[in-house]
């Protein structure tokens, strides 16, 4: 743990913002994780997909 907060906080960053950054990241990678579980999911269900095609209509997005 040492050596990873030593590794983050070098160049210009304070312990507590490569505390933040660490916290940040792995935040933001959890909630990709999420989506691509969700998409994934949504994609194998056939009226979440109708529905996604309905909407994508209603915008324009497809014809």
């Amino acid at each position: 743990m040492e050596a990873a907060l030593r590794a983050l906080s070098g160049r210009h960053r304070t312990r507590s913002e490569a505390v933040r950054y660490a916290l940040l990241r792995t935040y933001r990678e959890t909630l990709v994780e999420q989506a691509q579980q969700d998409a994934e999911r949504l994609a194998d269900d056939p009226d979440d997909k109708a529905e996604m095609l309905a909407i994508q209509r209603f915008m324009g997005v497809i014809e």
